[in-house]
């Protein structure tokens, strides 16, 4: 059997008719899409038709839809740009900001780069499945709160989060506030298989990024509801409604637009198929090896993700070994992959340092089928006996 890829939440592969719509903005219109002649105006109007498609998708106006490089610009812009714009209002004030601790580190970093700015941050806590509970959100909410911050499904275990309980105790704590706190959530995992409509969801900051289902890497998108106060935090020109600086990638965007289309044509017939598929896996893993232990909620979670851990093997080695048998997993997020620390993912959970030394992630999507997933399990447990067996004697 050929190689495996078992890492879609890590990056998928460009749609080939996501390759073709972006085909003509890189040479034949290639205009700069705020310049008025012939050439600008096309490109703009690709720019146009493809935020359309976006607002289409969330269920919400095109000025709400803002085009980024990536959903980690897009993270940082709702989080700091949120709390730039309550200074500006409430000048003398310390901002407050509530955050789920399990996210990925854009959010993370950002929040903590506003923590040492001075800003109070609250992290609320998981339980052993990783599932933020929408009592303890509505009751960290202060007269100070700005932000509150919870990931839709989350990377590293695949946990979905009760989105619309947190957004309604939210919105009970906001009256007599006007937008405070915003409630801001990454959905980069979510968005080939989840609910998008962002006001049944509840939310005023949505992110997002491309080459998460099947378009190009370097594009994401940014939803902000219409009114809520966000400054902006890259400076120059007056691209994106002033909001954020810097000629659009068109074809990028085009190509984010078009792998939006393509995914949500057959979200629920995809969403049907990778759930059987994950949940065949996951049955299969767990009877590889006793040390075996499924991570993240056994089933509130993303479709795609089968995630555990094996206590006493080295990730890294296993990892290396699935990989020269071609099959391609990981350890967790790949933007922390290099890193030896256990994962913060993980560690609020309650997991053990030693057990999360040994996290495995695998990640299905378009290509993958049932014969792969056994040939998968197949080469895990060789590579357990692998590992296993090298690991020194205490």
């Amino acid at each position: 059997m050929g190689p495996i890829y078992l890492d879609y939440a890590a990056t998928t592969p460009t749609d080939p008719r996501v390759v073709e719509a972006m085909q003509p903005y890189w040479i034949e219109c290639f205009g700069n899409p705020n310049s008025l002649h012939s050439w600008g105006r096309k490109a703009g109007y690709a720019v146009e038709a493809s935020r359309q498609t976006v607002a289409d998708a969330l269920q919400c106006s095109t000025q709400e839809v803002l085009f980024a490089s990536s959903a980690t610009e897009a993270n940082n812009l709702a989080i700091k740009g949120s709390v730039d714009s309550w200074r500006r209002q409430t000048p003398g004030r310390t901002p407050h900001i509530v955050v789920s601790p399990i996210e990925h580190h854009s959010v993370l970093n950002s929040v903590q780069r506003l923590a040492e700015d001075g800003a109070i941050v609250r992290w609320l806590s998981v339980d052993r499945f990783g599932v933020i509970d929408p009592a303890e959100v509505e009751e960290s909410i202060t007269s100070e709160t700005v932000l509150v911050s919870v990931g839709y499904g989350n990377n590293e275990v695949g946990t979905i989060q009760p989105i619309r309980e947190i957004a309604a105790g939210i919105a009970r704590r906001r009256r007599g506030r006007g937008f405070w706190p915003l409630f801001h959530t990454d959905a980069v995992q979510a968005i080939p298989y989840l609910e998008l409509n962002v006001d049944r969801l509840g939310v005023d900051l949505l992110s997002s990024s491309a080459h998460k289902f099947y378009g190009p890497k370097g594009v994401g998108f940014l939803y902000v509801r219409n009114g809520a106060p966000v400054t902006r935090q890259m400076d120059g020109g007056e691209q994106e409604s002033h909001r954020r600086a810097g000629t659009e990638n068109v074809p990028g965007i085009v190509g984010l637009a078009k792998a939006l289309e393509l995914a949500r044509m057959r979200a629920t017939e995809e969403r049907a198929r990778i759930e059987q598929l994950r949940d065949f896996f996951i049955e299969g893993a767990l009877q590889v090896d006793p040390r075996m232990q499924l991570t993240g909620h056994p089933v509130n979670r993303l479709p795609h993700i089968a995630s555990f851990v094996c206590r006493g093997i080295n990730a890294e080695a296993l990892l290396a070994l699935l990989d020269q048998d071609g099959v391609a997993a990981s350890s967790g997020s790949a933007c922390t992959s290099s890193s030896l620390e256990p994962s913060h993912v993980l560690l609020a959970m309650g997991i053990d340092p030693e057990a999360s030394h040994g996290s495995l992630r695998f990640s299905l999507g378009r290509a993958t089928t049932r014969a792969q997933l056994e040939y998968a399990a197949e080469v895990l447990h060789r590579s357990i006996e692998t590992v296993a067996a090298l690991a020194p004697t205490r």
